[in-house]
């Protein structure tokens, strides 16, 4: 596994039960995941900063509403 990197995937009934890899590969998954987030976070922030967005109360308020789901303080 080391050298050629393969996942290999463990089924039951058919159905994904376990994924094994080598680590460097897990480790380089969780180093991709955390860039997404932080990409994600600088351009929620970037939208912020030119006045793009809505504050999160007026967000679920609309969002209850759209859903017919009861608002509960």
């Amino acid at each position: 596994m080391k050298k050629t990197k393969p996942l290999v995937v463990l089924t039951e009934n058919s159905k994904t039960d376990l994924v094994v890899q080598d680590a460097e590969s897990y480790r380089d998954l969780l180093v991709r995941d955390r860039m997404g987030t932080i990409e994600g976070i600088k351009s929620g922030l970037e939208s912020t900063k030119h006045g793009r967005g809505k504050p999160a109360t007026e967000f679920f308020r609309e969002f209850f509403a759209e859903k017919d789901i009861p608002e509960h303080e």
